[in-house]
């Protein structure tokens, strides 16, 4: 996988991918680290669809994991999980029964 960088992208356009064999994901970067992915489109959609969704979930679950760190959830334990998900259930049930 060829990286470019955002602006790089931004200023040169085409000729950024020129380098960039067919069919190769191109990943683009900013100052903040992988920002987008380039996934060409050819050969079978089903399965590209499939990948791409692949790697926005994991991309998703690492911002969560991120998140959870910085926000000191990660240290959690399990029966401060369930008691949590047991007080909105509890909400939740109240709101059903108005």
């Amino acid at each position: 996988m060829r990286q470019i960088s955002l602006r790089e992208f931004r200023i040169r356009g085409s000729k950024a991918l020129e380098a960039v064999p067919q069919g190769e994901t191109v990943l683009l970067s900013g100052q903040q680290g992988p920002a987008y992915f380039l996934v060409p489109v050819s050969g079978d959609l089903a399965m590209e669809d499939r990948e791409l969704r692949r790697a926005m979930a994991t991309a998703s679950l690492r911002e969560s994991w991120r998140h959870a760190k910085a926000s000191g959830l990660d240290q959690m334990k399990v029966e401060e999980i369930d008691h949590e998900i047991q007080q909105v259930r509890a909400v939740r049930k109240r709101r059903k029964t108005k």
